[in-house]
């Protein structure tokens, strides 16, 4: 046998695993392509390519079905997979919608067809796991509230946009006045559109809660009244109100999908969303003040008849960051096995990276966080000045390792009291202060105890 025979038969060999899903089928999404691969004794053609059209979408559901397929795996990084992970659902097969860093790592694998038909293999064997997918309600939730944040996102570059035009005319009154949007700052900014040059004027639009002087108010009135700023300033404002409508617009939109909502959690009954509407809470619950980008509406009662637990009551949490995350992670928490589960997924725990039973790394992962995850951070974030016992672990993780990994430890926590609320429907308990400061002195003496006692004997 010559050397070249060996070489060649040595690339053949391949190590057999046994098919976990014999009737499984593999697509590599895109754009404008899609390829899709089924198991070699099914068709002639085992790989093919459609295109993205609704009818050759209706024509991968139809080989696919003729081809005696039960389950897909596709993979995709952007929206392109949701109409044809939508008909495949309709067509009663199960779809593995699949993380590509988990079959990223492949050599020699580099165009659409081996990518699905790799998919294929791996599927078959039972070695992928589908990510995380919402319902149909909780679609619709999540995508009104991405496209809420949006508009809020959008609505604060105008605002930037007027500060600037002012002061290019050195107008100062963003520096006077704590928030430019407020009642007095959008007063005045109208007067100036309407044509109000005199400082003196803007006087009688100053409200009685501005603790800054009149007097410095008026000095920050006067400025170089320039036209192509008065312009810019103008459209900027028309933009920013254009934008508040349409946040109320959907706030309207996700009331009504948040009736729906409580519905569906209560078996279609319509009594908690009658007292919804009517905005009646038990005098017993404490209201949050509002910011100015919550919701129009009273969420709080929503969230409550949705959950079963009221999780606004958690240190820090808002009406805008608890939509978010029950937009992102739904009521059924069983889908994550346990909380450190689930604060995984929110990657808000270290990555330990271990060696030979020595840890190598625990940098979290280097990754966007995903929205849900965004929310629980802005909880921690409003905390930091708290005067509980979250807020004293929020500084005290600051002291240790400054205000990123204190905003991190808190999320964390604050993540945990969440998935064992909505899970197990636990009332919030918050701990008391001086009892959770006892408690870490307690545990701090006892820790330095025994490193003294450690050193006593490595001394000896």
């Amino acid at each position: 046998m010559d050397k070249k025979t060996s070489k060649k038969e040595k690339k053949q060999s391949f190590v057999a695993m046994s098919l976990m899903n014999p009737n499984a089928a593999g697509i590599d999404i895109g754009g404008t392509l899609h390829a899709v691969a089924v198991p070699a004794d099914r068709d002639a053609e085992p790989v093919r390519e459609f295109g993205t059209m609704t009818c050759d979408l209706a024509a991968i559901v139809a080989w696919l079905q003729q081809c005696g397929i039960q389950t897909v795996a596709m993979e995709s990084t952007g929206v392109y997979w949701k109409p044809l992970f939508t008909m495949l659902v309709q067509a009663g097969m199960e779809v593995y919608l699949v993380n590509a860093q988990h079959v990223r790592n492949v050599s020699g694998r580099k165009n659409d067809q081996s990518d699905a038909q790799w998919l294929q293999q791996l599927h078959s064997c039972g070695l992928l796991r589908s990510s995380y997918l919402p319902d149909d309600i909780q679609e619709a939730l999540r995508t009104l509230v991405r496209y809420r944040k949006t508009l809020t996102q959008d609505s604060s570059r105008f605002i930037l946009r007027m500060q600037k035009a002012l002061e290019l005319m050195n107008i100062k009154l963003h520096t006077v006045i704590n928030d430019l949007t407020g009642k007095t700052g959008m007063a005045i900014v109208a007067a100036i559109i309407a044509g109000e040059r005199s400082a003196t004027n803007f006087v009688p639009l100053i409200d009685a809660r501005i603790k800054a002087d009149h007097g410095a108010i008026v000095k920050s009135l006067e400025g170089n009244w320039r036209q192509e700023h008065l312009f810019t300033l103008a459209e900027s404002y028309q933009c920013y109100c254009f934008y508040l409508e349409r946040i109320k617009a959907c706030d309207k939109q996700i009331e009504q999908q948040l009736q729906q909502y409580e519905a569906s959690r209560q078996e279609g009954l319509i009594g908690s969303i009658e007292r919804a509407s009517t905005q009646e809470i038990s005098p017993a619950i404490k209201r949050k003040k509002k910011n100015k980008n919550a919701p129009a509406f009273e969420a709080r009662s929503y969230l409550t008849a949705i959950h079963g637990v009221d999780v606004l009551a958690i240190y820090g949490m808002s009406e805008i960051a608890a939509l978010e995350i029950l937009g992102e992670t739904g009521t059924d928490m069983s889908k994550w096995k346990d909380e450190k589960h689930f604060v995984s997924w929110l990657n808000l725990c270290p990555n330990h990276k271990i060696s030979g039973g020595k840890l190598i790394s625990s940098m979290l992962m280097k990754k966007k966080p995903n929205i849900a995850s965004q929310a629980f951070r802005a909880a921690a974030n409003a905390i930091q000045r708290s005067d509980h016992w979250l807020g004293d672990y929020f500084r005290r993780m600051k002291a240790k390792g400054g205000n990123k990994y204190a905003i991190v430890a808190t999320a964390n926590k604050i993540a945990t009291i969440y998935y064992k609320m909505v899970r197990y429907k636990q009332a919030f308990k918050p701990v008391d202060l001086q009892q959770y400061q006892e408690k870490y002195k307690k545990a701090k003496i006892a820790y330095l105890e025994r490193k003294l006692q450690q050193l006593k004997q490595e001394a000896a």
